[in-house]
């Protein structure tokens, strides 16, 4: 186990489980966190085992230590996971309060301690999932935290998950539902069906038309499966966030070579949290993104209320770049299976690349937008960035370029990696900044409520 200082958990001693992916816990006791060794994802028994085993010894640790007594024990929100449910029986075991805390908000808290940060900070969390206050799945988020005051400013527009987990390992799925959420469902059988068989995508489509096993996700990382999917780059994945990292190394090469890149529309923020879909018919598929671009354009002209989560809109940008690639994505038939795609020629990948690049840069910075005009409304100068998407190392630094030349102080989680490893200190720090307002505030609960500012 390792040990490093934090002063912004030192107000109370929280033992934190951490998440299902990556699992790893930490005490947090005497602006010390002591970690334990990654376990691993809790869908392995053996994992649940050394997480069970790493959390009695860190309590058998408080105990000993003779510094500050345990106050609580803070796990994700998701009841599901085996973290959470350790959570609750060791905290009932030793009659202390255990604390829910959002998986998004325990991201930028993890950031906040790390950097001991005690002012008002703007979060912009991008990752796959994690179970949202409204019991929905979440994963591109912008927050608002300071103290044990938080609040969802805005999130990326949702694309259905058709299949639920599934749409996950099956990117071609995710650029359905983008198609899908842009108005064109219609097209989902006869673009996919010569690609992944014709049976498997009609049901696709037919899902996504009768919203069935449907549900929604504001997911940074569903939308670039999407994007992957479109280009060609990655149908069906085996390993984690392999069309992603398929996506960001074909963006790499472009950018490497510096080549010229082709103009794509910037996400734009909704006029309402009502998301609309393209209700206007193409004419051909050559001249679908320039009706798109029209009519998201009118959409973006006016924010949503301040009271309501503005939502930034990806599918303008997705729609452009769906279409610009029509021409370079294999066409292969399947049958029980996903074939590997054929390799596509010099030109057609020096395409896809300068697709993904540009992909890559119009969306880190109408994320920057996005950021700078609540920076603004709020007046706060201090962003967070948290999640796994910022693995990816063109988001990330063209991000941190934008925010930063605009003024505003850029901070990152680094010992632990901006990933699920290092959540279990914003689950601790959450938990102290609780504890903190209800011992000042005796009418405050531990439970999650409603985000205030």
């Amino acid at each position: 186990m390792s040990r490093t200082a934090t002063p912004a958990t030192s107000a109370a001693t929280v033992l934190a489980l951490g998440a299902w992916l990556k699992n790893c816990a930490c005490l947090c006791q005497g602006g010390q966190v002591q970690w334990t060794p990654v376990h691993g994802d809790l869908s392995d028994p053996q994992a649940c085992a050394a997480l069970r085993a790493s959390a009695l010894a860190l309590i058998r640790q408080a105990r000993a230590s003779g510094g500050p007594p345990l106050a609580a024990l803070a796990h994700d929100l998701h009841p599901d996971f085996y973290s959470s449910q350790l959570a609750q029986e060791l905290a009932a075991e030793l009659g202390l309060p255990a604390v829910a805390v959002q998986h998004h908000r325990a991201h930028i808290g993890a950031v906040m301690a790390a950097h001991d940060l005690d002012e008002p900070v703007l979060g912009l969390a991008l990752d796959g999932f994690g179970l949202g206050s409204d019991g929905a799945a979440w994963g591109g988020e912008l927050l608002w935290l300071e103290g044990a005051q938080w609040q969802r400013l805005g999130h990326l527009v949702p694309l259905a998950l058709p299949g639920g987990d599934q749409a996950a390992r099956q990117p071609w799925r995710m650029a359905a539902s983008a198609l899908h959420a842009c108005g064109l469902g219609a097209r989902i059988g006869a673009h996919w069906g010569e690609r992944v068989g014709a049976s498997r995508a009609a049901t696709v489509q037919q899902m996504l038309a009768r919203g069935l096993h449907c549900p929604p996700s504001s997911s940074a990382g569903r939308w670039f499966d999407a994007a992957a999917a479109a280009l060609g780059l990655c149908l069906e994945q085996t390993d984690e966030a392999q069309a992603a990292v398929a996506l960001e190394q074909a963006a790499a090469r472009a950018l490497e070579r510096d080549a010229p890149l082709p103009e794509l529309p910037l996400p734009g923020l909704l006029a309402s949290p009502q998301i609309h879909a393209i209700t206007q018919p193409a004419a051909s598929a050559s001249d679908t993104a320039a009706v798109a671009r029209t009519h998201f354009a009118t959409a973006a002209t006016t924010l949503a209320p301040a009271a309501a989560p503005q939502v930034l809109d990806l599918r303008p940008l997705w729609l452009a770049l769906h279409e610009a690639a029509a021409p370079l994505r294999p066409k292969c038939i399947a049958d029980a299976t996903l074939p590997t795609a054929p390799a596509p020629s010099n030109a057609a990948q020096d395409a896809q690349d300068t697709l993904a690049a540009a992909f890559h840069l119009r969306l880190a910075d109408g994320l920057a937008d996005w950021v700078l005009a609540a920076a603004r409304a709020h007046q706060t100068h201090s962003v967070a960035l948290a999640g796994g998407c910022f693995y990816n190392r063109i988001l990330r630094q063209r991000l941190h370029a934008r925010l930063s030349a605009a003024g505003q102080r850029v901070y990152l989680q680094t010992a632990q990696g901006c990933g699920d490893a290092g959540l279990a200190l914003g689950q601790a720090w959450v938990a102290a900044q609780e504890l903190a307002a209800t011992t000042a505030t005796p009418t405050s609960t531990l439970q999650e409520t409603t985000p205030c500012v």
